[in-house]
């Protein structure tokens, strides 16, 4: 073969596999607008992963795929039509795109409430597949068109192109039903979504993507009850953020058992190389007046371990606020959230130590995860986990207006979707 056609032949295949957009946009549909500027992040949000997983590069929005996480619009969106391109670069990666989804992550959970658009390479599965499936996640829900039983919908056909060529996404939401166009065809559906307005996002998960050409057509759409409406942005940012202890302050023994786990922060458990006290981990900055989410779980109890889990010494957590003792808030047990340093302490007033007392059982069963939301404002806390309320603004005596955050624990713990925000 001549050598000039071989190079038009390899300049060609080159094109379709690392360049090539599988449905250009039609520019001229009316109502569209950039969803991403192609320079910056801005109108995006990191919501839980490290500076690195998301950025631009070459006019595209590049994700590391590490931690599991996500970038989410900063306003919400009802009824739309969004058009995206994207690609991964290793076979088999995994990622998505989410629509009316909540501002953070679900407890105990990498990803947040809401519809996601599978976007996924050559896999095959009995319940999922790489063609553009649709599903709830997280406490949503939806009726889906060709489901198998569940609540996803699967495509009709196969229209994905492998890693790494680009694929387009036309996806469709209005009214609560769901449509997806994978590459020029209308291929998943689905319908009765309970979630209607809500942000979108996309998602990390475990390998890199990258995505391009996003734009967004809004439509009209009636107004809704609160309970069709995602969660909304009220303020809070990570102080985790899946890949080290950015936030935190550290020393080499606290690098030992403190150890990220993607998006869980594991404490390994203690040893003789440092004293207890120099094992606990302090935010880097100090809150006065704040709201605290942290997720936490304990370790699922197994015969090897069931002796020692009876121990009350050998099973203890506990969170820390303003720097204080006596702000110490009881992780795990009948009495989690409760300030037992309060409680215990006779010179104060009945009233006082009443109040510190959890008045609910509100922790799960070990292995699975729960949430307190704590509100700290001027000198009292209230505390709720998993929902209920289990210590309603309590006095927070002699304790500092202002202070850091701690993670203390004394046996093996993880801690998940850290979020601050300050009131």
């Amino acid at each position: 073969m001549p050598r000039g056609i071989a190079r038009i032949i390899f300049s060609v295949c080159l094109f379709v596999a690392i360049g090539y957009s599988p449905v250009p946009a039609q520019d001229n549909e009316p109502g569209f607008v950039p969803l991403f500027n192609g320079t910056n992040l801005d109108g995006w949000v990191n919501v839980s992963c490290g500076p690195a997983t998301w950025t631009v590069c070459d006019g595209k929005i590049c994700c590391s795929g590490k931690p599991i996480g996500e970038l989410r619009t900063t306003r919400m969106y009802q009824n739309f039509v969004l058009e995206v391109e994207w690609r991964h670069l290793q076979p088999k990666g995994n990622a998505g795109i989410f629509v009316w989804a909540d501002a953070i992550t679900a407890r105990g959970q990498p990803f947040h409430r809401a519809v996601e658009v599978q976007v996924l390479d050559g896999r095959e599965g009995e319940w999922f597949t790489s063609d553009g499936d649709v599903f709830p996640i997280h406490g949503t829900t939806m009726v889906p068109e060709n489901g198998r039983g569940g609540m996803r919908a699967f495509p009709t056909e196969k229209r994905s192109r492998p890693s790494p060529e680009w694929n387009h996404y036309r996806i469709e939401c209005v009214d609560g039903s769901i449509q997806l166009s994978v590459n020029g065809k209308v291929v998943t559906r689905g319908r009765e979504c309970s979630l209607r307005k809500g942000y979108i996002c996309l998602e990390s998960e475990g390998s890199p993507a990258e995505f391009r050409n996003l734009r967004i057509k809004e439509l009209p759409g009636p107004a809704l009850p609160p309970e069709q409406i995602a969660d909304a942005d009220i303020g809070f940012r990570c102080l985790y953020n899946g890949t080290d202890l950015t936030h935190w302050k550290t020393t080499d023994a606290i690098l030992s058992h403190w150890q990220p786990h993607d998006w869980q922060l594991a404490f390994t458990g203690t040893s003789t190389d440092a004293a207890e006290e120099q094992l606990d981990l302090w935010s880097d900055e100090s809150f006065t007046d704040f709201q605290l989410i942290v997720d936490w779980r304990w370790p699922e109890r197994t015969a090897q371990t069931q002796s020692a889990d009876a121990r009350p010494d050998e099973r203890q957590a506990v969170l820390l606020l303003r720097g204080s003792e006596t702000a110490r808030v009881t992780i795990g047990g009948a009495t989690a959230g409760q300030l037992d340093a309060i409680v215990a302490d006779n010179a104060l007033p009945e009233e006082v130590r009443a109040a510190a007392r959890a008045k609910a059982k509100a922790a799960v069963r070990d292995g699975e995860w729960n949430r307190f939301l704590i509100t700290v404002k001027g000198d009292h806390v209230t505390i709720v986990l998993n929902g209920q309320d289990v210590v309603t603004d309590c006095p927070l005596p002699q304790v500092p207006l202002t202070g850091p955050i701690g993670l203390r624990a004394r046996s093996q713990i993880e801690f998940a979707n850290i979020f601050v925000r300050p009131l």
